[in-house]
């Protein structure tokens, strides 16, 4: 799994597991949990899980553990000096974009639909946020569509550089900390936006979550509610924690304050049922885009 904050308790051990042993190795990048026989689980995209399940293939059991999610209008990134300032003003542009079938870019792809953006008319570009970067799968178990192509070449470099018109990541590059960026988000003000998103649908979109193997699930029937009580235990313990110790950046305290005010105690529930809504409105865009060639139910994402 990638180092997330609300996993440090248990990665310390503060939180320990009930009935099981665990070992959590920190990754860079989201494993293949199919292709290590070394693991019995781990963090993994929810499109490629979703995917995995329309085509018939059983061999994971996904637990409604979303240890990712967020809002994706953030995600947007234009020139400093580019006049774009809306979704809507992107028909036709040339966008980059980290990965085809990744969840968080089909969050971000779907924000374009809603804003009447046609994205077979957009001229797609995948590759690395930044050049040189490795081990991430960008184009997934389906085939590109024809407007879609592929880079080795950094999409920040590209989009500053004048070759896109916008580019889609959920990561920043390292070069928007810095005073000189030559980057900034598409929409002004982008947590505005945010707000009237969750206001309209009730959740925070979901990107990656934990899945265990079918072969270790079945072998140890205890073991999905298991691991899903201690990543519950885990995040209540991590928030309270947090709620404590806030001096660890300047405005955490007002952030965790709004956030309880806007969301109530728990913004990134666990379970199947507080996040139907979401699984619902996901697969849907999986079919919409052309990513799945079928409707897919959530009962499937999360059979019984």
């Amino acid at each position: 799994m990638r180092d997330w904050d609300h996993l440090v308790p248990v990665v310390t051990g503060v939180v320990r597991p009930e009935g099981f042993e665990l070992e959590i190795e920190s990754r860079a990048v989201t494993p293949d949990v199919l292709g290590e026989p070394g693991l019995d689980g781990g963090e993994t995209s929810f499109s490629r899980y979703v995917l995995g399940r329309a085509a018939g293939d059983d061999r994971l059991v996904g637990l409604p553990v979303f240890v990712m999610r967020g809002f994706r209008h953030r995600c947007v990134l234009v020139r400093r000096d580019s006049d774009l300032t809306s979704l809507d003003e992107l028909k036709g542009a040339r966008i980059g974009l980290t990965g085809w079938p990744d969840s968080g870019n089909t969050w971000t792809r779907a924000l374009l639909r809603e804003a009447g953006v046609d994205i077979e008319g957009i001229e797609w570009t995948v590759g690395p946020l930044v050049a040189g970067e490795t081990g991430k799968d960008r184009t997934g178990p389906v085939p590109l569509p024809g407007n879609v192509s592929l880079t080795g070449d950094g999409l920040a470099e590209g989009l500053a550089d004048g070759r896109y018109d916008a580019i889609m990541t959920p990561f920043m590059p390292p070069e928007f900390f810095t005073p000189g960026s030559r980057l900034r988000h598409l929409l002004p003000d982008h947590r505005a936006a945010e707000l009237a998103y969750y206001q309209q649908t009730g959740f925070v979109p979901g990107i990656h979550l934990i899945t265990l193997k079918r072969e270790t699930a079945e072998r140890h029937p205890e073991l999905p509610g298991a691991v899903l009580d201690l990543f519950e235990r885990s995040k209540r313990h991590w928030l309270a924690r947090r709620r404590l110790l806030a001096d660890t950046t300047p405005w955490l305290l007002a952030d965790l304050t709004e956030t309880a005010r806007t969301f109530g105690q728990d913004w990134m529930p666990y379970g199947a049922a507080p996040n139907a809504p979401m699984v619902a409105a996901f697969c849907e865009e999986l079919h919409a885009q052309g990513i799945s060639d079928r409707p897919i139910t959530p009962e499937e994402v999360f059979p019984a």
